[in-house]
């Protein structure tokens, strides 16, 4: 497998906690609001469970990025070797896929609360949205 230097991991990582941070942060704003929102709809209790999901795993992908960031910041402490950056590589690519995965399916979903036109609509941009980020991963 290919090794990928430090310096360059260091700064990915910085990224992915950056966007992460702020998905994660959306995606509870979401929840708060959903929460508060008295309805028994079913799609509701989806959009909830869906956003949860995407904050968790934005949450999860925020710290293995940050352990990947410590490990690969000029001085630290210790001697590390590359074996120690699989896991945290590892969760917090598939924490931040679950993640944007999550998020564009509460975009695809959100508009069913309202009407089937807008959800389809809604599911089409989803589905385009989840598509371009993919490609571009």
């Amino acid at each position: 497998m290919l090794e990928l230097p430090p310096e360059y991991l260091n700064k990915v990582a910085s990224q992915v906690i950056m966007i992460s941070s702020l998905l994660s942060g959306f995606s509870i704003a979401i929840i708060a609001n959903l929460l508060v929102y008295k309805s028994d709809k079913k799609i509701l209790n989806t959009i909830l469970k869906a956003t949860t999901i995407a904050a968790g795993s934005f949450l999860v992908a925020v710290f293995a990025m940050t352990k990947i960031v410590m490990l690969t910041t000029e001085g630290y402490p210790f001697n590390f070797t590359q074996s120690y950056l699989t896991l945290p590589k590892l969760i917090g690519l598939f924490a931040f896929i679950l993640g944007i995965i999550s998020l564009t399916s509460v975009i695809a979903l959100s508009g069913w609360a309202k009407s089937k036109r807008i959800g389809i609509f809604t599911t089409v941009i989803g589905i385009l949205t989840l598509l371009m980020i993919l490609i571009n991963l």
